[in-house]
């Protein structure tokens, strides 16, 4: 709940943050000389950018939680078998153990999209981040029934 109410703020300050930004380019085209205009034209393709991504990042997101949900309604979300340090942090040899067991799963099942949410959360849990979110597109794509892009 923690993470979702902090992307929630998140996201409420960049839309602020957007309307701000966004309304400083309308005064610079308002100002109607051909340097301020370019700028202004330039200001407002910012925050255009910025919606995209936000847009973007959240129906990812919605869509993974979404995945985990369906996975834990069949009991298929996977354990927390990781062996953490003191600290709390995550043993990396032990990562990479689970990581190794995730990926032959998923080799030996490439088609469906449980074995790419695990290896997602492997990835993860292995800082990999890059490759868990592609695992994870792979995923929804699979559950979607949508033919995956290859990597």
């Amino acid at each position: 709940m923690r993470a979702k109410l902090t992307y929630a703020l998140t996201a409420a300050v960049l839309v602020v943050y957007f309307v701000l930004v966004g309304s400083r380019g309308v005064l610079l085209i308002e100002t109607g000389t051909p340097l301020t205009v370019t700028f202004g034209v330039a200001v407002l393709i910012l925050p255009v950018i910025g919606l995209w991504f936000l847009w973007k990042n959240t129906h990812f997101v919605r869509r993974a939680n979404a995945l985990a949900a369906e996975l834990e309604a069949e009991g298929g979300l996977p354990v927390d078998e990781l062996r953490r340090m003191p600290s709390g942090r995550i043993d990396r040899d032990s990562a990479d153990e689970v990581f190794a067991k995730r990926k032959a799963e998923t080799e030996a099942a490439p088609d469906d999209w449980r074995t790419w949410f695990r290896l997602a959360v492997a990835y993860h849990d292995a800082r990999d981040t890059p490759r868990a979110r592609k695992a994870m597109q792979r995923a929804i794509a699979l559950h979607d029934g949508k033919q995956p892009e290859t990597a």
